[in-house]
């Protein structure tokens, strides 16, 4: 967890971008590590749990993080949740919580807001579109003998 935060504050000293770091661990070992990168990468979804998650993978040769733990310097926004629930890990830990975060002006709380709201009723509002052919791709999918299920 220092590590997570010692990269999270660096980050903030070099002007490379917000204050959150992340570090994935095997088994007790350094897998890999993630810092902010969203204004340096123009990317938004560069988050620091993203980008660990990311290399952390590339280095297992893997899709999801069996038996890793993650890190992270602040607690995982909803994006950065839902990509630890999607990589698997058993465990992930945080040193800073989201309401300490909003202190700072990093506040999460409209996404968590919008998450149970029909998505025509959102903010941002999403809207089915050929929803006659927009199943094809998952029949196929149920016909595919060679699938990885995940």
């Amino acid at each position: 967890m220092k590590r997570a935060v010692e990269l999270a504050l660096e980050n903030v000293k070099t002007g490379s971008g917000g204050p959150f770091g992340a570090v994935v661990v095997k088994q007790g070992a350094f897998i890999a590590s993630g810092v902010n990168q969203v204004t340096a990468s123009n990317d938004p979804t560069a988050h620091a749990e993203v980008v660990a998650i990311r290399a952390a993978c590339q280095t297992l040769d893997d899709y999801q993080l069996t038996d890793c733990e993650i890190y992270s310097s602040c607690e995982p926004c909803p994006m950065c949740l839902g990509a630890i629930y999607w990589a698997r890990p058993k465990a992930f830990y945080f040193a800073c919580n989201r309401q300490n975060a909003a202190k700072a002006g990093f506040d999460d709380a409209f996404i968590y807001d919008q998450m149970p709201l029909a998505p025509e009723d959102r903010s941002i509002a999403g809207r089915e579109l050929l929803p006659e052919i927009g199943h094809l791709p998952f029949e196929e999918w149920l016909r595919a003998l060679n699938k990885t299920s995940y």
